[in-house]
């Protein structure tokens, strides 16, 4: 990463614009929004005829088809395809599985509750042997702390393991998961895969932003970000789970910096090292927030204890930001270059979708709107950070304990801006 002095003047105009757009955010809520506003059931109803087509079991029975369909198809292709570029699988599971779910999240809200091949297999596997899928051998008292640690797995495998997109390695790791998630959806019931499924919580946490979703009613309406938000239950390992999102992604910025490259490369342990890299960077966000909101329950004279998960649901909007912004160009041409390897799974000079030939358009990754957008989302994400904690602080605090209770996080956000910026626009 370059040093202060070697950045261009216009990136210095934007880092000094980002950080002078959130004080001035806070400034305006301070004076005009004084008292709690959102409330989870706020929202336009929609048409019956749009919510009776989102909640047609057709539709959601066709989209779970062609979700276990893409899982029957990466497992083939682990097992049987070519162990080479050619393979689709590799793609299938770090840009349509992680990319796609985020993307998806983002628009229609939580949709793997939908999609999620394991909970249906399992409940296929209820259904033959005549059991309730929501028995329970074991109450769950986890939280989202298995989430958490399913989500820093595959982010490991993602940015740290070594053949990661070989047959071998790919391959165990499915199998391992699957294994893992049918066995804590026997243990605890479908129970489990609200809490503990990391794909699971990962759509429920970006489609918390969704202007799509649910009141407590069950109808589907129109809202704001906010009051998505407000539905995120709050329980042990929320902020472990959110760190991991924010943190991870940053790494992946990070360990693109040369110098760190370099430093990783040259270790004993490559991979020791830079699983040390992310694990710092996921330590770095759990305790800078743990710390801010440490600091801000001093400030407003309230209990500090469990202040920091309590706020945890204001980050999301943050990781949804810096996510959007590094994984733009990367779900944009490898998500449409995948189709042109879905046809022909096992390499045997197939074409079953007709798309052999595609050539994945580059107008939505030209540098110039890129680099707009990276900014755009990194910012507003934190806008929206800003303002869902004001609320929250509104909502718990008197007036002058929300307003010195917020001070520290607001630092925070201005530091994790310019940060995100610096790792995206100067490694």
């Amino acid at each position: 990463m370059g040093s202060r002095k070697d950045l261009p003047l216009p990136f210095t105009y934007l880092l000094v614009g980002a950080a002078v757009v959130l004080v001035l955010s806070f400034i305006a809520l301070v004076v005009f929004w004084r008292e709690p506003h959102v409330r989870d059931h706020h929202g336009v109803l929609l048409p019956r005829l749009v919510a009776a087509f989102l909640d047609s079991r057709v539709v959601r029975a066709a989209a779970a088809a062609v979700s276990l369909l893409l899982f029957a198809v990466t497992v083939v292709a682990l097992a049987f395809g070519a162990d080479d570029a050619t393979n689709p699988a590799p793609y299938l599971v770090f840009v349509w599985l992680w990319v796609g779910v985020l993307a998806l999240s983002l628009l229609f809200g939580p949709v793997w509750v939908v999609l999620n091949p394991i909970r249906w297999i399992h409940l296929g596997v209820c259904r033959l042997a005549r059991v309730d899928p929501d028995t329970a051998i074991l109450r769950y008292r986890l939280g989202y702390w298995p989430a958490a640690l399913g989500l820093f797995a595959f982010t490991w495998l993602e940015l740290v393991a070594p053949d990661r997109t070989s047959q071998a390695v790919l391959g165990s790791a499915v199998v391992l998961f699957v294994v893992m998630d049918l066995l804590g959806a026997f243990l605890f019931g479908r129970t489990w895969f609200r809490w503990a499924d990391p794909f699971e919580v990962l759509s429920r946490l970006y489609g918390a932003l969704s202007l799509l979703g649910h009141r407590p009613d069950r109808r589907w309406v129109l809202r704001s970000p906010l009051a998505g938000l407000e539905q995120v239950p709050v329980r042990p390992g929320l902020l472990g789970a959110v760190a991991v999102l924010l943190g991870s992604t940053a790494y992946d910025g990070f360990s693109a910096n040369p110098a760190w490259f370099s430093f990783s490369q040259a270790s004993p342990v490559p991979v020791l090292t830079q699983t040390a890299g992310l694990v710092a960077m996921i330590a770095f966000v759990i305790a800078t927030v743990s710390l801010a909101g440490w600091a801000g329950a001093v400030l407003s004279g309230t209990d500090a204890r469990g202040m920091a998960t309590v706020f945890a649901p204001s980050l999301v909007p943050i990781a949804a930001g810096y996510a959007v912004a590094h994984y733009w160009s990367l779900g944009v041409y490898a998500g449409q270059y995948t189709l042109t390897l879905l046809t022909d799974p096992l390499g045997t000079g197939g074409d079953y979708l007709g798309t052999r030939h595609l050539t994945p358009g580059t107008a939505l990754i030209a540098p110039t709107l890129v680099a707009t957008i990276q900014a755009a989302v990194i910012v507003l994400g934190h806008v929206v950070g800003i303002v869902h904690a004001h609320e929250r602080a509104v909502s718990r605090f008197d007036r002058r304990g929300a307003l010195l209770g917020q001070l520290p996080m607001l630092a925070l956000m201005v530091v994790y801006t310019c940060g995100g910026l610096l790792l995206l626009f100067s490694s």
